[in-house]
């Protein structure tokens, strides 16, 4: 056998399955000898290699390259490489970029003499069909990019060479007396990042021993970022463990600190806030509906009315970047705007006398309970009451050890494929956003297993469109589109695809924010009617005709069924294709039928929906696209 030259843990893209979700990302234990790169199964908390999972023969190898990440890419996917061989490329995702170089430069050497190296490549990945950078739709499509020297970046000897037994080093390689064991690599270095100060947002108690509990206001040293949703950090008394990263801020640094920030906080909602508290002159600051812009939202009561009225104020900018609210007095920095209209009111309703803050009542969720947690002891739950039932069984109301809120699904056997959803599970924990349910944990030692999730009080966007909205006004309808659009877009950055997106899909909490959840799970129901579009169960009313005619789902698909849940908001939550049954609907959209604009849409609003609607999956707009869009016409309505 070959001495190893290298062997690293990396992330594995699959090169066969639909790109549907994240399990096509695995992490595998690589192995480079000067005749193959094998990849297997790795047993991290053994330390173990298992089983072979793939090799490529090095003299196969076209060309090594870097890839451009996508927009978006989580934080474990910042440092893709290519390989690229007869089969197509294979995508690799480093650890940081120093490792990544330090492949792409032994790749180059090993492979210099290797026949039919590729003149050019393509930088970005192959996603759906298609090229990202040229969009070419064969894949074995010649590069569009010129590599940057000859031959692919390699030395160019292969007239010279006619064996493939290995060069003597040159004098810049360091050489090795012997093979080097093969041994699970070492830990990741710290990375620069590591080593600042943070401040705790919200109070966490730990439930595990590998957490460590924050204390709101507090300062701790972050050791430790590889994980996205948990950072290892120490106390000032010296105390390490696991915090999750969405409960605390840099020290001095960013608006975070303020109780007057509220941060992802819309106009409805903080018009919901003021006038809950009631106070002349109380007042939040909170993100606009711009990205990267804010709002002064004040609460007045003129002439000592009983009930007042909320005025909001967006922050403004100049050239030299000072920040103003009245043009004439212009500020270095927000902080000191607002202290100064604390003082003078300078042309607003009134001057900023109060201040109103949601930090203490609404902390974020954590990906899982706790660092490493998904297996929930069912011991530890406390049903309170029945919320429904669905798809896969019912669905309870309770209390995770008699403290934190939690809606269980009780999974009704034969209904799903358990296997396959929890080996999920562990995946789709790590999902985490705003306006994403979070899932807590799964409890898979008894049946039927259940699934634990955030609770949110106010129920599914459907009943509450139907049931609880009085007289709603445009911006507040808007709004729920574009929280919506924003869960879409992260779990589109995620390459996670829902399959069920529909207003019956999303909850609503206490502030107003919809949240969308049970993406994916259509996936694992066993019902066939469910994925039949002769059944009644299929969501034959929000599927594009692509998945009608022939069950092809994408983030196209996605983007169709958002264009039908705009229509269920600004319809108050209308069936869609009300007076047709599901076979004609197959029959009709296929053919052109789309639903007609709502009353309380106007002409731009109708415009959304239909550009999600296109019949050619590759003319409608992602996710993001319609966050941008969004936003601009919540920007204007303001």
């Amino acid at each position: 056998m070959s001495d190893t030259i290298f062997e690293d843990i990396f992330i594995k893209r699959s090169q066969q399955k639909k790109k549907t979700s994240p399990l096509n990302f695995k992490e595998r234990l690589f192995i480079l000898t000067q005749e193959k790169i094998s990849y297997y199964e790795y047993d991290i908390e053994k330390a173990k290699k298992k089983c072979l999972k793939g090799t490529v023969d090095v003299e196969k190898i076209k060309c090594v390259e870097k890839v451009i990440p996508e927009d978006s890419a989580p934080i474990e996917r910042l440092f893709p490489f290519q390989i690229i061989y007869d089969e197509g490329p294979l995508y690799i995702f480093a650890k940081s970029d120093e490792i990544r170089k330090r492949w792409i430069h032994k790749l180059k050497q090993v492979v210099r003499f290797n026949k039919d190296l590729a003149q050019k490549y393509h930088p970005c990945f192959w996603i759906d069909g298609m090229w990202l950078c040229c969009k070419q739709e064969v894949k074995h499509a010649m590069g569009c990019r010129v590599l940057d020297t000859k031959n692919g970046g390699f030395s160019s000897n292969a007239s010279r060479r006619k064996s493939r037994k290995p060069l003597p080093p040159t004098p810049q390689e360091e050489t090795s007396p012997q093979s080097l064991p093969q041994q699970p690599p070492p830990p990741p270095r710290p990375s620069s990042s590591t080593g600042f100060a943070v401040v705790a947002e919200y109070e966490f108690a730990p439930l595990g021993n590998q957490e460590l509990e924050l204390r709101r206001g507090e300062e701790y040293t972050v050791l430790e970022t590889s994980e996205t949703n948990w950072w290892r950090a120490r106390d000032k008394y010296g105390k390490e463990g696991y915090i999750p990263s969405n409960y605390v801020i840099k020290a001095g640094n960013g608006l975070e600190k303020y109780d007057w920030y509220c941060k992802n906080m819309n106009r409805s909602q903080a018009e919901n806030l003021l006038k809950a508290e009631n106070k002349d002159g109380g007042f939040l600051v909170r993100d606009s509906s711009k990205a990267g812009k804010y709002t002064v939202s004040v609460y007045t009561k003129l002439g000592g009315e009983t009930v007042g009225s909320c005025k909001h104020y967006n922050i403004c900018t100049k050239p030299q970047g000072l920040f103003y609210l009245a043009e004439k007095h212009c500020f270095s920095s927000i902080p000191e705007l607002i202290n100064y209209h604390q003082h003078n009111s300078a042309g607003m309703v009134s001057r900023l006398k109060y201040v109103v803050s949601n930090k203490t009542r609404n902390a974020p969720c954590t990906a899982g309970l706790g660092y490493g947690l998904w297996e929930i002891d069912p011991h530890h739950l406390t049903f309170m009451k029945e919320l429904g039932s669905g798809q896969f069984g019912v669905v309870k109301y309770g209390k995770l050890q008699g403290q934190q809120d939690v809606a269980v699904k009780m999974i009704k056997e034969g209904s799903m494929s358990e296997d396959d959803f929890i080996a999920e599970a562990k995946v789709m924990m790590k999902l985490r956003h705003e306006n994403l349910v979070q899932l807590y944990g799964v409890c898979t030692k008894q049946r039927p297993i259940y699934i634990v999730t955030e609770f949110l009080s106010n129920g599914c966007l459907l009943d509450y469109l139907r049931d609880s909205l009085k007289k709603p006004t445009s911006i507040q309808l808007l709004e729920m589109c574009k929280d919506v659009s924003e869960g879409m877009a992260y779990l589109e950055s995620q390459q996670y695809i829902h399959r069920d997106l529909a207003a019956r899909n999303c909850l609503v909490d206490s502030n107003g924010t919809i949240k969308v959840t049970d993406f994916g799970l259509s996936r694992y129901v066993l019902d066939d009617e469910y994925t039949s579009s002769a059944g009644s169960k299929f969501p034959v009313r929000w599927s594009p005709p692509e998945v009608l005619l022939y069950s092809k789902f994408s983030s196209k698909s996605d983007i169709w069924a958002f264009g039908v849940l705009m229509w269920e908001v600004y319809t108050l939550g209308k069936i869609p294709y009300e007076r047709l049954s599901n076979t004609d609907i197959v029959q009709e959209v296929s053919c052109g039928l789309r639903l007609y604009r709502p009353q309380l849409a106007n002409d731009r609003i109708y415009a959304i929906m239909t550009s999600c609607w296109h019949e050619k999956p590759e003319e409608r707009p992602t996710f993001q696209d319609l966050v941008i869009t969004v936003e601009d016409l919540l920007y204007e309505l303001h």
